[in-house]
């Protein structure tokens, strides 16, 4: 019996020494996670619409030449900037210089030959009245002082067109702007006049203001056309309404124009009406025909609260902020989100309040339902009236 007393010891031993093992000592809960919060943005938006349309020279000017003749000289470079009244082409001047001259040579005759005509006539007068010459020989004289003058007239006449002609074979620009490449070198033949039939030497198209047009659907325009009817600037059917615009290159609407015109008719075939703004060009960078992107006033100016853009989360369709409540508890509230303003504030249209505690910094840490410990975001961003981007172009 002695002899088992060890191994009943060694049995014991075993068993303190594994239920020893077994124990281990609680570890303390987790501290709620830290998060930052602030309150939506309360500030006065407007909502804009977004749409694409083409710029379009507001003059388009064709040099054709008024008289034929060989082309002389050409006084451009390809594509240069054109001020008004810069000489472009010179047709040969010779043939019209010639034509002048006679021309001139015969006003001179002509008048030489009234005032013949005029003095023969004053002798006349008197010689009537002593009937030394009969009525007929007196008849004669007045018509012939009376086509004089009527030949001097058209002499004058011709003269004043020569003197166009010869002024007509150069060719000046008739406006500001950017002029083409020449169709016709010097040397060639170039037909003038007022047909069809003339010969096309150039284009220029004015730079600066440019236009930029744009179609609106027909449910956007009975929209812009309530609005301005519930304004005082119904009359004039939106112009002078500022707009902002940006190019496909450009992320931001950083360029300004104004409304100066809006079709009298809607369009059967696509049921839009067409719209175009007026745009300062100074620097020569919008050009007629490139696309750009345009932002029109959607809607008149409202108070709206605004929510960082990073705040928003995506849950499958709907969008949603997480609030914080007042036992620290995260709360998931599903939004109607609008526009983007300046690139950073989310407009939120439904499902926030204005005393809402929104967690934005810490969004991965937060789940719904959770404790959290919040910190304030510190000084809102400035308020104001800022210009807005809309989330989704027409």
């Amino acid at each position: 019996m002695s002899s088992l007393w060890p191994a009943r010891i060694f049995c014991a031993l075993t068993a303190l020494s594994l239920a020893a093992c077994g124990q281990q000592p609680q570890q303390a809960a987790p501290p709620p996670p830290a998060v930052t919060v602030a309150k939506p943005v309360q500030q006065t938006v407007t909502d804009f619409d977004e749409y694409v349309g083409r710029f379009v020279a507001v003059s388009n000017v064709e040099v054709r030449a008024r008289v034929s003749g060989y082309l002389d000289k050409v006084h451009f470079q390809d594509g240069q900037i054109v001020k008004e009244g810069d000489s472009l082409f010179t047709i040969d001047p010779r043939p019209f210089q010639n034509t002048l001259a006679q021309v001139q040579a015969n006003l001179s005759q002509a008048k030489a030959n009234l005032a013949f005509a005029e003095a023969d006539l004053g002798r006349g007068q008197q010689l009537v009245r002593d009937k030394t010459i009969t009525e007929q020989t007196f008849d004669q004289r007045t018509q012939s002082f009376r086509s004089a003058q009527a030949s001097v007239a058209a002499n004058e006449a011709a003269v004043k067109q020569a003197e166009l002609d010869l002024a007509f074979t150069e060719l000046k620009a008739q406006i500001s702007g950017r002029i083409g490449d020449r169709r016709v070198a010097p040397g060639n033949l170039v037909t003038g006049g007022t047909t069809g039939t003339t010969t096309l030497l150039a284009t220029i198209v004015s730079t600066d203001p440019i236009r930029f047009e744009f179609t609106v659907d027909e449910a956007s325009y009975l929209r812009y056309e309530r609005i301005l009817k519930s304004s005082n600037d119904a009359s004039a059917r939106g112009k002078g309404i500022a707009v902002k615009l940006k190019l496909i290159d450009e992320k931001g609407f950083d360029h300004n124009g104004k409304i100066d015109f809006i079709d009298n008719v809607i369009d059967r075939q696509s049921g839009t009406i067409r719209g175009r703004a007026l745009v300062d060009n100074p620097t020569g960078l919008f050009t007629p025909g490139m696309f750009a992107r345009i932002q029109v006033p959607g809607s008149r100016p409202y108070q709206a609260l605004l929510v960082p853009d990073e705040a928003v989360g995506t849950d499958q369709a709907r969008k949603f902020v997480f609030v914080v409540n007042a036992d620290n508890t995260v709360v998931q509230k599903y939004v109607t989100l609008g526009q983007l303003v300046d690139g950073k504030l989310r407009v939120v249209q439904e499902g926030l309040a204005p005393e809402d505690r929104v967690i934005v910094n810490g969004m991965v840490r937060a789940r719904n339902g959770i404790k959290v410990t919040p910190q304030d975001a510190g000084a809102k961003p400035q308020q104001g009236t800022p210009g807005a981007a809309p989330a989704a172009g027409k």
